[in-house]
């Protein structure tokens, strides 16, 4: 039995060691944390990895105008993956949808095939999807797929509870697992894992001094919530 799997947003060298050492299992390491995340440069993905034994996953996204992509961003998106895949990552963190919200299943096979040997996070941009459980079904069929982050379709995850539980149900006996993130705290993460049925966490703003998205990682406020999730084994 093991406890929850907790992935924490590190977006500096840093930010990531000091995750490592208070408790985070996994980073997901990105830039422009304000605007939910972009491609961090080679530079602080190899210097990262390279700071800590856990593993480092890799946002790629060009830019936060929404998460559909025209043919420029399409390229900079597989030229990026292509250039991480000699970096030691662990996982890219990806998503794209069409315009009528559907996943794009185009983009996501030249994605998976440029990403090789490396798993796939696909991240929010589900929550923009125009059916989350359709969406859900389609990346099933992947199995580099490995993890869905995901609020349930809602600002918080606490909102999402319902849809995140639908998801996991969904996903149960197939190697993809979902991950929950936004607006749990250590105070209610316990209560929700249970009731969500995930195995996995994700958290960025609350675990940052006043729980600001700029602020640094706030030590005390991680720790209590590692203490919080090794009350729980799944």
């Amino acid at each position: 039995m093991n406890p929850i799997l907790l992935e924490v947003i590190g977006t500096t060298v840093q930010e990531v060691k000091e995750a490592a050492l208070h408790g985070a299992d996994r980073i997901e390491l990105i830039t422009a944390f304000s605007e939910g995340g972009l491609t961090p440069s080679l530079g602080l993905v190899e210097e990262a990895i390279a700071s800590v034994s856990i593993p480092v996953n890799v946002m790629v996204r060009p830019h936060s105008r929404s998460f559909v992509y025209d043919a420029d961003d399409r390229a900079t998106i597989v030229r990026d993956i292509r250039l991480l895949r000699e970096t030691g990552a662990n996982a890219i963190v990806f998503g794209a949808l069409t315009p009528e919200g559907k996943v794009d299943v185009d983009l996501l096979e030249r994605v998976l095939e440029a990403a090789g040997d490396l798993p796939l996070t696909f991240h929010r941009a589900i929550d923009k999807s125009a059916d989350l459980l359709q969406a859900l079904d389609v990346l099933l069929a992947y199995p580099q797929v490995t993890t869905v982050l995901t609020s349930g379709g809602q600002p918080s995850a606490l909102q999402g509870l319902a849809c995140i539980q639908s998801m996991v149900r969904q996903a149960a006996g197939s190697n993809l697992g979902i991950l929950a993130g936004s607006g749990l705290t250590a105070e209610t993460v316990v209560d929700f894992t249970r009731e969500a049925g995930v195995k996995q966490v994700h958290f960025g703003s609350n675990v940052r001094i006043g729980g600001h998205a700029l602020a640094p990682i706030d030590p005390e406020r991680l720790r209590a919530l590692r203490s919080s999730l090794n009350t729980i084994t799944v």
